[in-house]
């Protein structure tokens, strides 16, 4: 058994603001807090099992996974919202998704007051990254295609 400490109310609001403008704006996507993922391998994240604090697929595409899941296709995008340990956030659960095959990864650094959106995984890290200020917009590409607001998270 692993305990782990409850999210800090800042980090779930900034949840809280991404799932509310998902839902109004994509809201044929699902997500799923804390859904489990199975993933290759990466350096200073060996064990290959990640619960990214959002997953998001699109409608229905939840239905029959198992707890811990290898997605394929389906997968949309993982959002973490740093907490206690930032780094395991922002390199190896990074790796991680890369390694995974993770089209879209939205890491919102509450520490550095960025949005980060890595896309483009190839050879266990992304190639293109976007990092926007918080109280900027932060475009999020197809199949997403809306202006994320990042004021909220301030």
């Amino acid at each position: 058994m692993v305990v782990t400490t409850a999210p800090a109310g800042n980090h779930e609001h900034c949840l809280s603001s991404f799932t509310e403008q998902l839902l109004r704006n994509r809201p044929d996507f699902d997500l799923s807090a804390h859904k489990g993922l199975i993933l290759p391998s990466s350096g200073s994240h060996p064990d290959n099992h990640v619960i990214p604090d959002l997953t998001i697929v699109g409608t229905r595409e939840f239905r029959g996974t198992p707890p811990w899941w290898r997605p394929g296709a389906e997968l949309k995008m993982v959002i973490e919202v740093t907490g206690d340990r930032p780094e395991l956030d922002r390199t190896a659960k990074r790796r991680s998704y890369a390694l995974g095959g993770t089209p879209l990864y939205l890491l919102i650094d509450r520490d550095r007051a960025t949005a980060m959106l890595f896309h483009e995984p190839s050879d266990g890290d992304f190639e293109s990254h976007v990092t926007t200020p918080f109280g900027k917009p932060l475009p999020l590409p197809a199949p997403f295609s809306f202006d994320l607001e990042t004021a909220d998270f301030l």
